[in-house]
């Protein structure tokens, strides 16, 4: 009995909290295929697939693409974006590594050797935002 208390005093507090991040994902080249969105909420694990708070695809639009996310809660994130344009759902990369699709981050630019940290890329998420990545 005392959790179903718990869970209705507590429901509406944890949906109050729950926001909406509009991402504008700048110089898209062209059309082909779809931009992901993966959302990191700590820097443990930043940038590997399996460490995802969430996650949001959208079709490619030439110039801007617009993706929203809904029901992100309070707190610190960072941004990883990159154009799939032969829609495989991965990040294509050389022998090297190195992206050969379009990426970017939250905040922060590509360093001239690896991707920016966690801390460069992070922002505070208070209520609903809206914010701007251009991809590389």
């Amino acid at each position: 009995m005392n959790k179903i208390l718990y869970a209705l005093l507590f429901l509406p507090v944890m949906m109050w909290s729950q926001h909406t991040l509009k991402v504008n994902v700048q110089n898209v080249s062209n059309a082909n295929g779809h931009i992901h969105i993966a959302v990191y909420n700590s820097s443990d694990g930043f940038l590997a697939f399996d460490q995802v708070y969430t996650s949001k695809t959208g079709v490619a639009v030439h110039g801007t693409t617009v993706i929203v996310i809904d029901d992100i809660l309070e707190g610190t994130y960072a941004l990883a974006v990159f154009h799939d344009e032969n829609s495989n759902e991965k990040l294509d990369t050389n022998f090297l590594g190195i992206p050969k699709e379009h990426v970017g981050f939250s905040n922060s630019k590509m360093k001239t050797f690896g991707p920016p940290s966690f801390k460069e890329c992070s922002f505070v998420l208070q209520g609903d935002k809206e914010i701007k990545v251009t991809i590389k």
